[in-house]
């Protein structure tokens, strides 16, 4: 017989607690298995979902996968206001704020999601976004959320670079320039120069696989170098943190280039050794830089931290940004493919941010020509992006892999390229040594040709400085118009070379108001006065088939002249009215001269000496 008297008060209510933990546990288990079905939703909430999803997260997280990507807030910051705002400055601060301050005030609830449950996360506030590393249930917790616009992916890119051409050592010593680029040339650069502009008080920034900051060519132009010490701090970012076995490593704390391309780009933009080497647009501009790639490889991620750098530079290692050391311009020769994962629009917002700061981003149309509708790869199709086709250097005809409009991926028919530079064979930089130089091809190396021409554009209308639509303007319409109907109605503007091929010169001088001279902050090139009594003729000969000019001279003072050819000293030399010029050049070519008064702005007329081939 079984008593019943072990079943005493205090034995009864433990048993009952024990019931109770028991239920409340299988309460627990019922309540995630509802929580997970409930943010799953019905079928229509979980298809609503879905949508939010990018397919290439869907991928990479599925069977158990985790993968990164972006949550992006659907509740974005108004830059409006800034259009109306008349300096890059307040436009600058304007932006800044208003993006940070939309990022601090939206973002806390999901940080803390993130954070109790342990998973990485990095916060953006260009773009009002998290990247996170999670599974597809996380994505799917993510999306279902009111505050979720969508889930994007972050995959990485292999971006589609030439290679280099074998390089070539150039003397270490200063001379004579053996002869400026042919590209350069082209765009009419050295007679803006001529005329006393050549980028002075402008900063081109370049975001790409990293530069060479020590080059010959590059050095002088660093914004980090002040003749005597470098400071990297609010001049370079590296947003690499997990590459392996990269010649740079992770987060360098100065520049440094794993690749060419950053170091090519950066020379073509502003580069000059003070010697035999002028391989830049705009000389007399400052430079700083990001790497977003790996030797090639971005992912989305990499690229949107480099915008946010360049938005507002911080100090190396991280703090606080200030969008007063903002660059002006800024090179962008990569793309996210969309082949590859990269969503459509998920640098649209970084892109419009910059543009809204008053820094222009000049972007390489892509290399996948010659077929229309080619300019498939964000952000070269963004309507706020400077869209750079590129040219057969030396001539008029588009090169095959030019990529081409109209833009199609977003669906909007827009005209694409917005215009056109020189891009195959283009000597410049390379990584190798501090006076490396080297031949590349593609819009990557015509997009720095853009970005030194406005530069030079800038430094010579400081009233058009930061005024976006107006400065694209103002290239456009100066641009030689190329017509083509290969993809639609031949122009201007056609979805081939867009509004043609740019004509700096042209632009400075027909543009309104009137160019103004700007104090140049470096020694190369140095701007001209006006014309003195000093009177210049100019007479081209070759002497053992090199191209040499006789200058003769009258009406100077000094013991010295400097002579300057296409805006740079070349010599100074004794003033007795007579020198030969030997250029180092051997086919056809034109240069430009004026001599001054040596250490003065007391200049002659400028001539022109043209030589046959």
């Amino acid at each position: 017989m079984t008593s019943n008297r072990a079943f005493t008060r205090p034995r009864l209510r433990r048993l009952l607690c024990s019931l109770f933990i028991v239920a409340a546990a299988i309460a627990a288990l019922g309540a995630f298995g509802s929580s997970r079905a409930g943010n799953q939703g019905s079928p229509p909430e979980q298809a609503t979902i879905a949508t939010k999803i990018a397919p290439w997260v869907m991928e990479h997280t599925a069977n158990g996968q985790q993968a990164e990507f972006f949550v992006v807030l659907a509740d974005q910051a108004d830059l409006g206001g800034a259009a109306a705002l008349p300096t890059k400055k307040e436009k600058g601060r304007y932006v800044y704020d208003a993006l940070w301050n939309k990022s601090q005030a939206t973002q806390g609830p999901v940080l803390q999601w993130l954070s109790e449950r342990g998973l990485e996360h990095q916060s953006f506030y260009i773009v009002n976004a998290i990247l996170v590393k999670g599974s597809l249930e996380i994505a799917e917790m993510l999306a279902a959320r009111p505050d979720m616009a969508r889930v994007e992916g972050n995959p990485h890119i292999q971006n589609s670079f030439p290679q280099p051409g074998a390089a070539t050592e150039a003397p270490s010593q200063p001379g004579a320039p053996a002869t400026i680029e042919p590209g350069i040339n082209y765009t009419h650069a050295p007679q803006v120069w001529a005329l006393g502009f050549n980028g002075q008080n402008i900063v081109v920034a370049s975001a790409d696989t990293g530069q060479r900051w020590t080059h010959n060519a590059l050095k002088p132009h660093y914004r980090g170098w002040n003749g005597v010490v470098a400071d990297h701090n609010y001049n370079w970012h590296d947003s690499i943190h997990d590459s392996v076995g990269n010649p740079c490593g992770n987060n360098s704390p100065q520049p440094c280039d794993d690749f060419f391309h950053g170091t090519h780009t950066t020379g073509t933009a502003i580069g000059d050794d003070g010697g035999s080497n002028q391989i830049g647009m705009a000389p007399g501009a400052k430079w700083i830089g990001c790497r977003n790639m790996d030797q090639g490889n971005g992912t989305p991620a990499r690229y949107i931290e480099c915008m946010e750098f360049f938005l507002a530079p911080y100090p190396v290692g991280g703090g606080q940004g200030d969008p007063t050391k903002a660059p002006d311009i800024t090179i962008n020769s990569w793309g996210c493919p969309t082949s590859e994962g990269c969503s459509v629009n998920t640098l649209q917002a970084a892109v419009e941010a910059q543009a809204a700061a008053g820094i222009m981003m000049v972007v390489a149309a892509g290399n996948s020509g010659s077929a229309c509708s080619t300019v498939t790869d964000p952000p070269s199709f963004y309507e706020a992006s400077y869209t750079a086709g590129a040219l057969n250097t030396g001539t008029d005809t588009i090169a095959s892999f030019s990529s081409r409009g109209p833009a199609t991926v977003d669906g909007s028919g827009r005209i694409k390229p917005d215009i056109s530079a020189p891009g195959t064979n283009t000597r410049s930089a390379s990584n190798t040594s501090d006076n490396a130089y080297t031949f590349a091809s593609g819009t990557s190396m015509a997009t720095p040709h853009i970005a030194g021409a406005m530069a030079l554009l800038w430094s010579a209308m400081p009233s058009l400085q930061n005024q976006i639509d107006a400065s694209r303007a103002a290239l456009n319409n100066a641009a030689v118009h190329i017509g083509s109907t290969q993809c639609g109605a031949t122009g201007p503007p056609n979805n081939v070379y867009g509004w043609g091929r740019v004509d700096i010169l042209a632009a400075v001088t027909s543009a309104s108001p009137t160019p103004t001279p700007t104090a140049t902050p470096t020694a190369t090139p140095t701007p001209t006065a006006t014309p003195g009594p000093i009177t210049l003729r100019g007479q081209g000969k070759k002497v053992g088939g090199i191209n040499t000019t006789r200058l003769k001279w009258r009406g100077a003072t000094s013991a010295n002249v400097d002579v300057y050819r296409n805006g740079v000293v070349v010599a100074t030399t004794p003033n007795d009215g007579l020198y030969d010029d030997s250029t180092g050049t051997s086919g056809q070519a034109s240069f430009m001269y004026h001599v001054c008064e040596a250490g003065t702005q007391t200049c002659s007329n400028t001539v022109t000496v043209n030589f046959g081939p």
